[in-house]
Order: C-alpha cells, then sequence, then structure tokens
C-alpha cells in the first residue's frame, strides 16, 4: 500500500530547552539557540549535530528545528528542513515573509545544498550560520553538497542577508563532540 501520510517530530526535549518567552535580540543570541539545540540533540542521541530556528523581526522564536534524519529515515528530515517546515506549519504560510514582516533563520552550521534550496523559497530575510560547511566536513563524516560557487550572492540577489561564524568556535565545539561520541547516530 502506497502511504499517504508523512509524519516528522521534534524530540520532546525541544519543550525544556528552549525560553519561547524570551526575544533573541542580536545575532549571536540567535546563532546560540541553533547551538544550543545541536547540542541536546547529539546529548541526548536524537539526531546529528545540526539545530535551526526560525525568529520573526522582533526576535520572538517561530520554529525550531534538529537533525532527525535517521529517526525518521528521512533524508529531508534536516535541521533548517524541520525548522521551516513547523514554521510554515505554525504560520500556515510556504513563504514566511507573505505577511510583510521579516524573518531570520539562525543555524549551527552552514545549510547544505538541500537546505540552501530551501533557504531559497522559504521566504526568510535573514541566514545567520555558526559552523561553515568545511568545518562540518573536516570534523564529521558529512558531506555538505555542491553550491553554487557564489551561493551568498545567490542569496543577497533574492533578498537574502548572509552573515556567517557567528559562534563559530561553539558550533565548531558540537561537531566535534559528535565526532569524539562515534558519530553515525543521527
Amino acid at each position: 500500500m502506497l502511504y499517504a501520510q508523512i509524519h516528522l517530530t521534534l524530540p520532546a526535549w525541544v519543550h525544556d530547552t528552549i525560553d519561547q518567552s524570551r526575544r533573541y535580540l542580536s545575532d549571536e543570541e540567535r546563532v546560540g539557540v541553533a547551538i544550543a539545540l545541536s547540542r541536546r540533540n547529539v546529548e541526548m542521541n536524537t539526531g546529528g549535530p545540526f539545530g535551526a530556528a526560525v525568529f520573526d523581526q522582533d526576535g520572538a522564536i517561530v520554529a525550531v528545528g534538529v537533525n532527525r534524519v535517521v529517526e525518521h529515515n528521512c533524508s529531508v528530515a534536516h535541521a533548517e528542513m524541520m525548522a521551516y517546515m513547523t514554521a510554515q506549519g505554525r504560520t500556515q504560510r510556504f513563504r514566511l515573509n507573505d505577511d510583510g514582516r521579516r524573518y531570520a533563520l539562525a543555524t549551527s552550521a552552514q545549510p547544505c545544498c538541500q537546505c540552501y534550496g530551501a533557504t531559497v523559497w522559504a521566504g526568510v530575510d535573514e541566514l545567520l550560520i555558526g559552523a561553515r560547511s568545511e568545518d562540518v566536513e573536516e570534523l564529521t563524516e558529512f558531506d555538505e553538497g555542491p553550491l553554487p560557487a557564489d551561493w551568498i550572492g545567490e542569496l543577497e540577489r533574492r533578498g537574502i542577508a548572509v552573515r556567517r561564524d557567528i559562534c563559530r568556535d561553539d558550533a565548531r565545539a558540537v561537531l566535534s563532540l559528535y565526532s569524539a561520541r562515534g558519530g553515525l547516530m543521527y
């Protein structure tokens, strides 16, 4: 029989990890949330070392995501994709900024080729990045896939500001922790 339903979930611990009443105003605070999610995902053995969060223009968390690929046997269950899907479900908009407000995606690591593509269409205005893809490939077994040579310029031409290396050392530490614990538990 063909499956007619897709059901992806985030770990229950995300509710205890995130302060939903707080406003996260700086880039460092926002990427810090994504890194905290990635670290907790590794510590709890619930996925790979990646976290992401969508914030509105006032600094409120709209949605979060962590890597759930192995848990759900689903190659698209990356942290950024999970954050986008939950934000879109919450707002009932496939382009988040169609309401005229601004949105940012904060990630513990640079989006892979899949998540980069989703970022083009998700309706975010800012992409805030912790670790670089070369950090991911140096410290883990992940292959981040091909991106356009000028991937930052491509996003900026579409109105998406990109800021990198935010709390990069903290993000790299989570990648190292993941590998030290044996990796492949994502």
